[in-house]
């Protein structure tokens, strides 16, 4: 008889264990599937196949299928097709200094710590504690009258509490999924961050370059007009020429001066920017002037199931996305029943020198200690007012998603056709500077023979000034647009080449990149 007992009383253990291991099964979180998106079959902007012209090769296009986030695969170092090495040097102090990416990769940190955090819900807690309780017992719970008072004592008590709550229903499985998405998204962003500080230290540098190109031309202007003063102040002396002269010519050197200032103040302000983007202060950097040569890199925009896959903002809104899915999940698990198991063993004893004696261990397991299935009944609509919560944030990140995709696409083919009409505005524009030139030299060459007057003269080296400088923005422009392009692509090409990147040579392979301390510390699984 006692045997059957024993074997029925497992048996109801083991029962209840089996009950336990299939609530905790039916995970009442949605399944997540990535929603559908509108994704053209090529870009609009792209370049088109030409005779005589590179175009993209089939390698670079490659075949349409469907977008895969995958934010985590490294860019390598695309800077590098630019051939500079001045570049290169400023992108590795950019990497190693900067604050905000710094920052960025601390954030990893935290919600991965956020993860970890929840993923020790799957396991029991244990503590242990130690301590005198002082009591008094009242006479009514020992049966005793009124009259008798209560008795008053201190038990001493040294033992290990447990607790542990059971995953019905996916409760602490879809905390887990959605600190595990939040995870992904912070590292997502930090890629987003680390490629938007690269392209900041390209676009910076190609500004500042684009600036000593403006005043190398206003260093020529002004000293052109010194010898063109000289010349007039001589004409003057000599009586050929009225003192109105001499006054135009001095204003026209006086304005190129103070316009040659103001370029060397945007050049100070820029310089201080991208000392910022080192990480350093604007008093312990300076950068020698350079003029800008023409950048002539082509970048292979490839297809726009594959922009998905490339850009970390979009990954990071996927991710979004999959947390709020678990969120869900979280709050429809709310309505079923929560089963917390505590207990609690150790000694307990009168005095202090009894504690630790064998006939001082006692135990407690059930309700007294905290053991309780938990159903819900009635709480004024809190529960179904945070699902509701839930799902509007779900068709929340939905449509941010959807919006962060088309912003992608949008960028692409802005820069795309950026690029392409530049091309066409560059050559149109150095066209000008010829006639420019030419018209001023003619301009000259007649005053000086006293066909024009010298309002001829200011107004053909004003127009060579205009024009060049014209010039020189476009080839600052062309060079910011292919960083803007690189970036809205979602960085570099990993393995595969980019098409004529210069004329007549093939683009070097983008190498793997060294990897900064930082990044390397968020890359870390």
């Amino acid at each position: 008889m006692k045997r059957y007992e024993f074997l029925s009383g497992w048996g109801r253990v083991a029962a209840s264990g089996l009950l336990l291991a299939l609530l905790a099964a039916c995970s009442v979180e949605p399944t997540y599937k990535r929603p559908e998106v509108d994704t053209p079959a090529a870009f609009k902007e792209a370049p088109v196949a030409a005779s005589g012209a590179s175009a993209v090769s089939a390698q670079d296009t490659g075949t349409w299928k469907t977008a895969q986030p995958a934010d985590d695969a490294h860019r390598g170092e695309w800077w590098k097709i630019f051939g500079d090495p001045q570049l290169d040097a400023l992108e590795e102090q950019a990497a190693a200094a900067n604050q905000d990416l710094k920052a960025a990769a601390a954030r990893v940190q935290q919600a991965r710590a956020v993860t970890r955090a929840a993923k020790s819900d799957w396991f029991p807690k244990f503590d242990a504690g130690f301590g005198p309780t002082r009591e008094r017992a009242s006479a009514a719970s020992q049966f005793q009258p009124d009259s008798a008072g209560g008795t008053t004592g201190t038990i001493w008590r040294a033992q290990v509490g447990a607790s542990y709550e059971a995953d019905l229903f996916g409760r602490v499985g879809s905390n887990v999924n959605a600190s595990r998405a939040d995870e992904q998204q912070s590292e997502a962003l930090f890629r987003s961050v680390q490629l938007s500080l690269q392209a900041d230290v390209a676009q910076n540098y190609f500004q500042l370059r684009e600036l000593d190109t403006d005043q190398d031309l206003y260093r020529r202007t002004v000293a052109l007009r010194e010898d063109t003063l000289k010349l007039i102040e001589r004409r003057f002396k000599e009586g050929d020429i009225s003192e109105l002269d001499v006054s135009r010519a001095r204003n026209e050197l006086a304005s190129a001066r103070a316009d040659a200032v103001g370029i060397a103040r945007q050049r100070a302000a820029s310089e201080h920017s991208l000392a910022i983007l080192l990480g350093k202060p604007p008093a312990e950097f300076s950068f020698a002037e350079a003029p800008l040569t023409p950048v002539t890199v082509r970048v292979p925009p490839g297809l726009p199931s594959a922009l998905l896959e490339r850009r970390p903002d979009v990954s990071a809104a996927e991710r979004a996305m999959a947390a709020a899915n678990a969120r869900v999940g979280l709050a429809k698990s709310a309505f079923f029943p929560k089963l917390d198991i505590t207990g609690a063993f150790g000694y307990e004893s009168a005095t202090l020198g009894d504690l630790f004696m064998w006939s001082s261990r006692a135990f407690i397991l059930g309700p007294f200690a905290g053991t309780a299935l938990t159903v819900p009944i009635f709480d004024g609509g809190r529960r179904k007012a945070n699902l509701a919560q839930a799902r509007a944030r779900y068709d929340e990140d939905v449509a941010q998603y959807r919006q962060q995709v088309l912003v992608a696409f949008r960028e692409v083919e802005d820069n795309l056709a950026d690029l392409r009409l530049l091309e066409d505005q560059m050559r149109e524009q150095n066209n000008a500077v010829q006639a420019s030139q030419r018209a001023a030299r003619l301009s000259r060459t007649q005053y000086t023979e006293g066909a024009v007057s010298y309002l001829d003269v200011i107004d053909g080296e004003r127009q060579v000034l205009s024009t060049q400088l014209q010039a020189s923005h476009l080839q600052g422009t062309q060079a910011v647009a292919t960083v803007n392009l690189i970036r809205a692509l979602g960085g570099g090409w990993g393995d595969a080449p980019a098409s004529g990147t210069a004329v007549g040579s093939a683009a070097p392979a983008a190498t793997p990149a060294s990897g900064s301390v930082t990044g390397e510390q968020v890359a870390k699984r």
